[in-house]
Formats: C-alpha cells, structure tokens, sequence
C-alpha cells in the first residue's frame, strides 16, 4: 500500500491544497488512477454536502466559483457521471496529469506508484481571444 499524494494547478499559476489517497497496487493504469481519485472526492462531498463542490471536473447543472463548483440546487454527485466528464476532459486537452513531474499522455499507460508519489492535475486555463 503506498499514500498518493493528489495536487491540482492551473496553467495561471494557482494551486490547491494537496490532499493524499491510500492506494493498493504499485501499478495503475492512469484511468483507474483517475477514476479513484474522482470516486473519492464525490463519496466526500455527498458524505457532507458543503456549498462548494471541490473536484476535478464540473459536475452538470453547477456554476463554477472561485474555489469550485456550486450545485444550483443541492443533492447527490453521481460519481459515474463524474467520472465519465473526467474522462472526456482529459480526451480533449481539458487537464494534463503529471506524475511525479512526468506527463502521462495516455490514459491505458500503467503508471508506477511508489511512497511519496505526487499526481498534478494541471487543469488547462483557455486563453482569451485565441
């Protein structure tokens, strides 16, 4: 078993709080690596529902604010679904992962898991007018 350690960054420079996750294996492909992540931050969130939805992607019917996301009207995160826009946003360039400060490009691409890995998702900022 080894702790994981999850950080999340923008191209624009800000960074959140890391937060760490109990893994198994000493090898994961990166879409299970990064569906683990999402099912943990959505068992969080529905476990407590606070104002602020903090996770990878934006979950439907949410308006994003400046420390994630804000359901419209409170209920369940369905994690499936989250984890299938993670899915989708990693397809079209919506974050990068960097693990232990090398890029994974491809989400079947087994990566290896040691104490004191560190897993960036480097969330995209679009640019304004080009």
């Amino acid at each position: 078993m080894v702790m994981v350690r999850f950080v999340d960054e923008t191209t624009s420079g800000a960074k959140a709080d890391a937060w760490h996750l109990e893994i198994f294996e000493e090898r994961l492909a990166l879409r299970e690596l990064i569906r683990r992540r999402v099912f943990q931050e959505v068992a969080e969130y529905n476990a407590r529902r606070p104002e602020v939805f903090r996770g990878l992607v934006q979950p439907s019917d949410a308006e994003r604010t400046l420390n994630g996301y804000r359901l419209r009207e409170p209920r369940r995160v369905d994690p499936e679904e989250q984890y299938n826009r993670a899915i989708e946003a990693f397809g079209r360039n919506g974050f990068v992962v960097l693990v232990d400060d090398r890029q994974v490009d491809h989400l079947d691409t087994e990566v290896q898991l040691r104490a004191g890995t560190e897993v960036c998702f480097l969330k995209l900022v679009p640019l304004v007018g080009g």
